[in-house]
């Protein structure tokens, strides 16, 4: 008789116990949002160890359910950014940071510590991405097509109008 290969199936296990975990967090997101139900619906709510003041919301439980919706799509983006395998899961960091910096604007309503101009941090965020995801995807098809690199850069450094640029990104 032959033994089963043990590291198989731990990585196997171990695989089923992440894909659960991953599983039910995304089913429980539905109840993680709504919690803000909890939250007192008054101004100031106060606990043992901190005091927390809705200047901007006027309710704590408005406050909270803003911040909910801000962080609820922002978890599963993550979980997506982290468990992606496709070539272009970079550009998932795009509307992390959007999502990222409307979480902060939420808070800095009340707390007042962020300026207003949120969506120009989300430039340089993007400026590295969108390049750094054309050139995966330009590596990918250099491989496909079979060519090398040295006729991609050598196509680079040739000068095209705009419109013949932007009809190659569509080709």
């Amino acid at each position: 008789m032959t033994k089963p290969n043990s590291k198989s199936t731990k990585q196997t296990s171990s695989s089923l116990v992440r894909g659960s975990v991953i599983a039910l967090v995304i089913a429980l997101t539905p109840y993680l949002f709504y919690t803000y139900e909890s939250f007192p619906q008054t101004k100031v709510w106060e606990t043992f160890l901190f005091t927390y003041e809705s200047n901007w919301y006027q309710k704590v439980h408005v406050s909270v359910w803003t911040m909910m919706g801000k962080f609820i799509p922002l978890l599963l983006l993550f979980l997506w950014f982290f468990t992606c395998k496709h070539w272009w899961f970079h550009v998932i960091l795009i509307p992390i940071g959007m999502f990222t910096f409307q979480l902060i604007s939420v808070i800095n309503d009340d707390v007042s510590f962020v300026d207003e101009v949120e969506i120009w941090w989300l430039l340089p965020i993007m400026l590295t991405v969108v390049p750094f995801v054309y050139l995966i995807r330009a590596k990918l098809f250099a491989k496909i097509r079979g060519t090398d690199l040295k006729d991609f850069e050598k196509e680079l450094q040739q000068k095209r109008s705009f419109w013949e640029q932007l009809k190659d990104l569509f080709r």
